[in-house]
């Protein structure tokens, strides 16, 4: 027996991705991700800033420090 991908072969369908979120301010991004928002894995957790949060915090984002930092 072959499995199809992504559960297919238990009749539902797969989950939708959830939206993508800024981890600072909470602003929802529109249409999957925007090309001006920063990706930070921190604690091996993949976190999303939105370009307002970017900007604010670029210094902060340059120097490695965490979000928590910010």
């Amino acid at each position: 027996m072959t499995s199809l991908p992504e559960g297919s072969d238990q009749g539902g369908s797969t989950a939708e991705p959830r939206p993508l979120v800024c981890a600072r301010c909470g602003t929802a991004a529109r249409g999957g991700r925007p090309v001006t928002w920063t990706c930070s894995v921190e604690n091996g957790v993949r976190q999303y800033f939105c370009d307002v949060c970017s900007r604010e915090n670029l210094r902060s984002i340059e120097g490695r420090l965490d979000s928590a930092w910010w």
